[in-house]
């Protein structure tokens, strides 16, 4: 019953994709939904930003193993970055009526610039849209008991997003994302409140979360610990900033004034909600702790579609896949689509002249074709867990992107030279210490003591990726001549009535 549930569910998904899809008329409609996004909608797509697989069946199963410390890069990272985004840089890059964040970096520097920060944030996506398709291939194994593999799984699942996304960009992305955000809220309420009853009410799970020292997050006043935890905050908080999903979700609001608190609201709301799949996880260790403890021998993301499966009845059962299905459908195709755009926007555009905005629509099509393909075979070969998938995502945007985004909307002084500078130091350090860690020998470098500390948490390749970068743009702002924003971007936008 549960796998025709998923059929029809799938099914019914596809065709509200495909109903949105009829009002794509250009490639502006397909980008930003012709920035003509209401509230509720905006902030149903921030919210959904990040509550995905990782949130789910991620960030439970951590909290299950290391309690909130864990969780110090998301949901508290993830969500401070929305805020952060809402109430800083949502207001100045709505008003510029941008398609992409490439753009930016094209007007404000330089097109190499653009060319370089564009693939980077590509790149990025790479983990994070993958965790969104291993997830569903876990939903499709666990549905069917093991019959369909993960792998199978996966494509199935991924098969569907890259379907309806291909068809509707973000009109697809914005109306199926506000229909499984109804299902998200009721079904995930739904089963806490199951699975609390159970357990034997809200109050002996949060006693023993307590008890156990799971509400304990701040770091001690050891050095290494308070390095680790800052680094931790800071790759999903600042590294999630330059992300095109992020930026694209607040570019297709209807006016600025939705697109700086809807995208607040969001992240506010997404902080708190978080608690739910959290408290149903731990719910599970007092329902069924022998289940739990096999399920962490195993895999401890499982456990959730477990305590569903095992201990719940079949309503329940509906209720949980269907919000779980909800969950990672409208995270991955919003997902999906940032890179794709990025990538015929800000780098096919400018390598075939003359092309008509009909053609960027189809090229960008094309690329989410393609990119979902290279997603799901990335997915499907990786041993690494979701939520190390998602944390591994953004390092490359933190180390090289954060800083020509903030400097180039609030320093006068950013220029050409500091984001040269600060692009080459912050990839150049980070990368050089990711493969110390690795063990990599360049025959004149002794590694050995280099790998010792950053196993240790004295270095954190990323967040000294970020200083580097910082101090690059710092260098050259203050060496170079500063440069303004050139005169390809559009004028501010009013507020709509």
């Amino acid at each position: 019953m549960l796998l025709w549930f998923v059929a029809a569910y799938l099914a019914v998904s596809l065709l509200i994709g495909l109903a949105a899809a009829t009002k794509v008329h250009n490639a502006r409609d397909y980008v930003v939904a012709g920035r003509n996004l209401p509230m509720v909608m905006v902030l149903a797509m921030v919210f959904a930003t990040w509550f995905g697989a990782e949130t789910v069946l991620g960030i439970s199963a951590t909290f299950l193993d290391e309690g909130f410390r864990g969780l110090i890069s998301d949901p508290l990272g993830a969500s401070l970055c929305l805020i952060l985004f809402g109430l800083v840089f949502a207001r100045p890059l709505y008003r510029m009526n941008l398609m992409t964040l490439g753009d930016f970096f094209r007007a404000r520097y330089s097109h190499r610039t653009e060319l370089v920060l564009s693939m980077c944030i590509v790149l990025s996506y790479l983990g994070w849209v993958g965790a969104q398709m291993t997830a569903l291939g876990l939903v499709f194994n666990v549905l069917s008991q093991g019959e369909i593999s993960v792998a199978m799984g996966t494509v199935i699942g991924a098969s569907v997003v890259i379907f309806y996304t291909l068809f509707g960009g973000m009109w697809s992305v914005a109306v199926t994302t506000f229909v499984q955000m109804i299902l998200i809220i009721l079904g995930l309420v739904y089963i806490a409140w199951v699975a609390g009853d159970m357990a034997g009410g809200v109050g002996v799970v949060v006693s023993k979360a307590q008890a156990e020292g799971k509400f304990a997050f701040l770091p001690s006043m050891d050095l290494l610990d308070i390095l680790g935890w800052i680094a931790a905050l800071v790759t999903l908080m600042l590294g999630s900033i330059p992300q095109q999903d992020v930026f694209q979700r607040v570019n297709s609001a209807k006016n600025e004034k939705i697109a700086v608190w809807g995208t607040t609201l969001g992240g506010i709301g997404y902080f708190f909600f978080a608690a739910v799949p959290l408290f149903i996880a731990y719910s599970a260790t007092i329902i069924d702790p022998v289940m739990v403890e096999a399920a962490k021998a195993q895999d401890t993301q499982l456990i959730l579609p477990m305590l569903v499966m095992n201990h719940m009845s079949p309503l329940a059962q509906v209720i949980f896949f269907g919000a779980l299905l909800s969950v990672i459908m409208s995270t991955a195709s919003g997902t999906l689509l940032a890179p794709s755009v990025t990538f015929s926007e800000n780098i096919i555009k400018h390598s075939i002249k003359g092309m008509s905005d009909s053609q960027l629509l189809w090229i960008t099509r094309g690329t989410v074709l393609v990119f979902g393909i290279l997603v799901t075979l990335y997915a499907t070969s990786t041993a690494e867990s979701i939520h190390g998938m998602v944390e591994n995502a953004y390092r490359i945007t933190l180390a090289g992107a954060f800083v020509p985004l903030a400097a180039g909307l609030f320093w006068k002084r950013a220029n050409n030279l500091g984001v040269t500078l600060s692009i080459a130091l912050g990839l150049g350090t980070w990368i050089l210490l990711e493969l110390a860690a690795l063990g990599v020998d360049n025959g004149s470098i002794t590694w050995a003591p280099v790998v010792d500390y950053i196993k240790a948490g004295i270095i954190e390749p990323h967040l000294i990726g970020l200083i580097a970068s910082t101090l690059g743009m710092v260098v050259g702002g203050f060496l170079g001549k500063p440069t303004t924003l050139a005169g390809v971007v559009g004028q501010p936008q009013p507020d709509a009535d």
